[in-house]
């Protein structure tokens, strides 16, 4: 319970939190947090491709907040996996990307039905049960929050058995 109010708390902050804008390296944000989420990792195989990230504008805090969430979840749902993959890019396609970069964050993990894709970044909005996975349901409807408020979107793909693939936009520069 304390977990979800301190959860909760801090998705009530994201909203009112004063945003500070600079030039972010999305490359060394990613190797960061990897790097610091690898540490409760140790004895599982997990295959990691971190490709050339950009720099956007936007506050780093948050930002950060982004991706430990989005690789901590992939982390989390490929824990049944004899060797986990889990990579981190840009999507490319610049005719369907005007105006703004995309990210993903893709694993081989549990994924999920795409027909319940539209619940994922709602609050408590859980597509596995706490028995089978850790969590309050907060973690991607912070996702959605920050990313809104730097004027981007959020969207997901998956298969049941296959995985994940879960996508930022910002605004690009």
């Amino acid at each position: 319970m304390g977990t979800l109010i301190d959860d909760l708390l801090r998705f009530a902050k994201i909203g009112r939190a004063e945003m500070l804008f600079t030039t972010v390296s999305l490359d060394q944000l990613a190797q960061e947090v990897v790097q610091e989420l690898t540490q409760d990792t140790k004895g599982r195989r997990i295959r990691w491709t971190i490709g050339p990230l950009p720099e956007v504008r936007g506050d780093r805090s948050m930002l950060r907040q982004v991706l430990i969430n989005l690789v901590d979840n992939a982390i989390k749902y490929t824990r049944h996996r004899d060797e986990a993959q889990i990579e981190i890019g840009t999507v490319t396609d610049k005719q369907e990307n005007q105006g703004e970069i995309v990210i993903f964050v893709r694993d081989n993990g549990d994924g999920f039905d795409m027909q319940y894709a539209h619940k994922l970044f709602g609050v408590f909005q859980r597509l596995h049960s706490e028995a089978e996975f850790e969590g309050t349901g907060v973690g991607l409807a912070s996702v959605r929050r920050i990313i809104l408020r730097h004027g981007g979107r959020t969207w997901a793909e998956g298969s049941v058995g296959v995985g994940a693939m879960f996508y930022i936009s910002l605004p690009a520069a």
